[in-house]
């Protein structure tokens, strides 16, 4: 993720500007430069290719570069399994997507299988349309995420939600977004941000990331061709302001630790992730 440097004091900065020799370049523009060490995908990018071949695509995507991968997923593979051929190949995964049943047996299978790969985060992808209908679905659900939270802990993992566009529809007045925020505990409950699915909602990245700062441990990095359609692009494609986005996930309180690029429905999956990835590793904020 992104370096945690802070920008210098404007002061600072001002002094340095003006004592340096015309032309040269400042020591503070340099140094509030940022570049993205580690760039990670989410494999359900690329999961035809995973399905066909999981050693194999996960090999060619550390050959494009990546160093970390979120799974969506492990097409019958054991943990060790897995955990062998990530280490083989010098990838790191952080997080999972993993659907929450409950807090019962299943959740908890889910959890061992996790940490015996080796993630960091237990992240929830999805809530069921007939399980949000209400105002008081969301409010369980919030209620829900702090026991499964609990559990993960409990597992040396960390929990985190990952957003589409429906949270940001508002219930009975409500916004279920803002209410998971509001009523999950933050020292239990983290949260991905899919600044795509933000966007095609209406809403701002951006604002969230100032008003919520801390609760934002991972980014997914998707691309929109812009409004009406929103159609999904390979990032840095479309319309989104990633360096904008990614310069405020690293000042905050507890800057973003992770981010993957993503695409739904990519018409050539290893094209999309090595686009993207070249984007992401010449972009500066």
């Amino acid at each position: 993720m992104p370096t945690r440097r802070s920008f210098l004091a404007t002061l600072g900065a001002f002094g340095v500007a003006v004592c340096r020799p015309q032309g040269a370049a400042s020591v503070l523009e340099k140094a509030s430069r940022r570049r993205l060490d580690r760039i990670g995908i989410q494999l359900y990018s690329v999961r035809t290719e995973m399905e066909r071949d999981f050693p194999g695509t996960l090999a060619r995507l550390a050959e494009i570069g990546y160093k970390e991968v979120e799974f969506a997923g492990y097409f019958g593979r054991s943990a060790a399994d897995v955990r062998a051929i990530l280490d083989r190949n010098g990838l790191s995964a952080p997080s999972t997507h993993i659907g929450l049943s409950g807090t019962g047996p299943d959740w908890e299978k889910a959890l061992d299988f996790a940490a015996s790969v080796g993630h960091t985060f237990a992240t929830v992808p999805w809530i069921d349309e007939k399980d949000r209908k209400t105002l008081a679905d969301w409010h369980r659900h919030a209620a829900d995420f702090n026991k499964a939270a609990e559990r993960a802990r409990a597992h040396g993992l960390r929990f985190a939600y990952h957003n589409h566009n429906f949270e940001f529809k508002p219930v009975e007045g409500a916004v279920p977004y803002d209410l998971l925020l509001r009523e999950t505990d933050p020292a239990l409950v983290s949260f991905e941000m899919d600044v795509y699915w933000v966007t095609e909602a209406g809403a701002d990245p951006k604002a969230y990331l100032r008003q919520h700062s801390g609760r934002f441990v991972m980014l997914h990095l998707k691309d929109s061709a812009g409004p009406p359609k929103h159609e999904q692009v390979d990032v840095g494609k479309g319309t989104i302001d990633f360096a904008s986005i990614l310069r405020l996930g690293a000042e905050q309180k507890n800057p973003v630790e992770h981010v993957f690029v993503e695409h739904d429905q990519p018409p050539q999956p290893l094209v999309f992730a090595k686009n993207s990835f070249d984007y992401l590793k010449s972009l500066e904020y």
